[in-house]
């Protein structure tokens, strides 16, 4: 893993959250997704793959509105990824 440096502070880059996002979600529902994330300064790395689109967040999630995240239109789920050390 790298370093990542977040609010000024380095810490070790890790996954804490996946966004799964529903099969028919448009452009637009991505784009707002990303938007919230980066609007909360999160990082994502998206993968797409044939039949959907995951997004693997990384950051303080946890000034992430779970809830507003979960009513997006083309949001499938949220998984959170527990800390391990």
């Amino acid at each position: 893993m790298k370093a990542a440096v977040l609010n000024g502070h380095t810490r070790r880059e890790v996954v804490n959250m996946l966004v799964i996002m529903k099969k028919k979600a448009t452009d637009v529902h991505l784009e707002e997704v990303k938007q919230l994330l980066v609007e909360q300064d999160c990082d994502f790395h998206q993968s797409t793959g044939t039949e959907r689109i995951i997004l693997g967040v990384v950051g303080d999630t946890s000034r992430i509105d779970c809830d507003q995240l979960k009513n997006i239109s083309g949001v499938l789920d949220l998984y959170s990824i527990p800390h391990d050390e």
